[in-house]
């Protein structure tokens, strides 16, 4: 499905984002006016000789930068791009379209779609690193056979083994559990027949059933990103913060959830700007004209602040200590990008803003082990779907998000497979009448006279969702205190970082929580995954099972694109809004807005490994 360009938004664009949604982008001229003037001139006052330092601010702490060890979008952005898997997305491709990384052409693959043969591109180099004790480190075609690996060693608990786990590759499954089993070391020497090395550049992949899209598996740099033993070997229990890998950057300064600092990688390949966006693509074609043939990356340094609240992060942006405001805070829409055009006295500044329906969803997690909240009797489906009533998500768009989003009405998010923009559902409903109808129907009722609404049982009924200290999160859950009282359930609400609310919620050590989740491939299953049942404790956070939904789920992974997967797609999100293990809000617009001397801008729709493709005006730059 075609996604939705990026589109820089000037003081006086013709047209309103929503229109412009779908609409083609304006002329080749149009668009190379917003981006910026031509090629750069060389400086005469010694500006070139500037460091180019992209900074910016995030507003959720990193937790650490091992692939084996990390699921959240924050660690894995920092690990993209250090790291590279063998295959990548276009970075000005839209759609989406994956072309090879580190590997030398597309895997050859089997006509059952089990089988996947890839070569390597010989030298390729990692960066230079003390765990090399002085040499020059190539990469072969063992690295990726020990990071999946490192994935599959059950010592360190990958959050995201699962994902792998269902991919099936012969023999690997059963390594990992003898390990559990025996309760022994791993044993990363032993050969699986599923993932081997059959010489220093050629690696095949071998499954137990057909997985057509596994090749957007293999172009997740960031979770399947080739792995140096010696190095994870070298660090040991401090690897977290000692990523190296082939990729662009390198890691040169951490302060846990305060900075993050990285630099242009020194042994680099030599790789030169080239992508193939669509002839229609105006804003595409416009950047691939300017930037064509340059050296990758352009940038020497990326600074990465964690700044939580969105108002010190907005002026930190706004008084230049940062150069692009990744995702404005909503809290400031109004302000900013007034009716959807960026505001006359940031335009005249030399900003841009680039606006954009992502990949995404922001999502209400109901624990369905917990005894109040979960289970699928039908009371207990009764509740979760009285509250998914009752949550206003017409005034959390309006409101609190400042108008950027659309209500969501399944899990499967924009620009992937399984999305239909004309499905509606009763997850895209606020009807209170409706939800107070349901309780007392199913024998949830004021029975002592409080004003407070009692179990089926007798028992009292009283909510606990965990949330986070910054401002946009007291919004939210005053919200969630109003609809709640609105139909006579009481809620208190547990506060913790947002970290700690991950780790607890994966432990299953929850009731009900709030998160965001992002599409990181084209296939709309990824998204599925949060209900399906082996992946309780990872994507699973709700801790679904349900018999029908994994059979599903499992048959949507053997099928090729197509109506019999697409009519599979919808009976999955029929199941999902049934059951209601979760509560779908939205899918988010983001704006992005840069200052002058940031140059060649534009999100990706699933990828990290952006900051390569940026460019620094040294003649705009400020001193750091």
């Amino acid at each position: 499905m075609t996604d939705s360009a990026s589109c820089p938004l000037a003081a006086d664009s013709p047209t309103s984002p929503a229109r412009r949604q779908g609409l083609k982008t304006a002329g080749l001229a149009g668009a190379a006016a917003l981006i910026g003037p031509g090629p750069l001139q060389a400086a005469t006052d010694g500006a070139s000789a500037r460091p180019k330092v992209l900074r910016y601010a995030l507003k959720v702490a990193e937790t650490g930068f091992d692939p084996a060890k990390v699921s959240d979008l924050y660690s894995h952005l920092i690990i993209a791009n250090i790291l590279e898997g063998l295959y990548e997305y276009d970075h000005l491709a839209r759609p989406a379209k994956i072309r090879p990384c580190t590997a030398v052409a597309l895997p050859e693959v089997s006509g059952d779609y089990r089988v996947f043969t890839v070569r390597l591109r010989p030298g390729i180099y990692f960066s230079s690193d003390p765990a090399f004790k002085g040499r020059r480190r190539e990469l072969v075609a063992e690295d990726y056979v020990y990071a999946l690996k490192r994935h599959a060693d059950p010592a360190n608990k990958s959050p995201i083994w699962g994902d792998y786990e269902e991919l099936d590759f012969i023999g690997l499954n059963a390594l990992r559990e003898e390990a559990l089993k025996s309760h022994r070391p791993f044993d990363y020497d032993r050969v699986v027949p599923g993932v081997r090395a059959l010489d220093r550049y050629t690696l095949r992949f071998e499954l137990s059933q057909s997985r057509p899209r596994l090749i957007e598996t293999l172009a997740s740099g960031d979770t399947l990103g080739a792995v140096a033993r010696e190095v994870v070997e070298f660090y040991g229990p401090e690897i977290m913060g000692h990523p190296v890998g082939t990729g662009p950057f390198k890691l040169v300064q951490w302060r846990r959830s305060s900075l993050i600092a990285l630099e242009r990688n020194p042994d680099y390949r030599v790789r030169t700007y080239d992508a193939q966006p669509a002839a229609d693509d105006a804003e595409g074609q416009a950047l691939l004209a300017r930037f064509k043939g340059r050296r990758l990356p352009m940038l020497d340094r990326v600074e990465v602040s964690i700044i939580e609240e969105n108002q010190p992060r907005w002026l930190s942006f706004l008084n230049g200590e940062h150069n692009l405001l990744e995702r404005l805070p909503e809290d400031f829409a109004s302000l900013a990008i007034p009716g959807g055009h960026l505001a006359p006295n940031l335009s005249k500044q030399g900003l841009r803003a680039y606006r954009s329906l992502v990949s995404d969803i922001v999502l209400t997690c109901y624990n369905m082990e917990d005894p109040v909240v979960g289970g699928n009797s039908p009371e207990r489906v009764a509740l979760r779907r009285a509250m998914n009533l009752a949550l206003d998500i017409p005034r959390e768009i309006d409101l609190v998000r400042r108008g950027q989003g659309i209500p969501a009405q399944a899990l499967i998010v924009p620009n992937t497979s399984g999305y239909d923009p004309r499905f509606r559902s009763e997850m895209g409903q606020y009807d209170p009448a409706r939800a107070r109808a349901l309780l007392d129907i199913h024998g949830y009722i004021d029975r002592n006279g409080d004003g407070w609404r009692e179990q089926p049982n007798g028992q009292p009924l009283k909510l606990v969702k965990r949330t986070q200290p910054d401002g946009q999160s007291r919004q939210l859950d005053e919200l969630w205190q109003r609809n709640m009282n609105a139909i006579g359930i009481q809620i208190e609400f547990l506060t913790a970082k947002w970290p700690e609310n991950l780790k607890a919620c994966q432990a299953g050590n929850y009731q009900i929580w709030g998160v965001g989740s992002s599409a990181t491939a084209p296939d709309g299953q990824g998204a599925l995954g949060r209900m399906y049942g082996p992946l309780k404790g990872s994507a699973n956070l709700a801790r679904f099972q349900h018999a029908e939904f994994d059979a599903i789920y499992r048959q949507l992974l053997v099928l090729p694109d197509g109506p019999e997967r697409e009519a599979l797609f919808a009976r999955a999100k029929r199941i999902g809004i049934a059951y209601a293990p979760y509560k779908c809000h939205l899918h988010r617009y983001v704006t992005d807005i840069t200052h002058p001397e940031v140059l060649g801008y534009r999100r990706g729709v699933f990828w990290q490994n952006w900051w390569q493709y940026i460019d620094i005006d040294p003649t705009f730059a400020r001193e750091a």
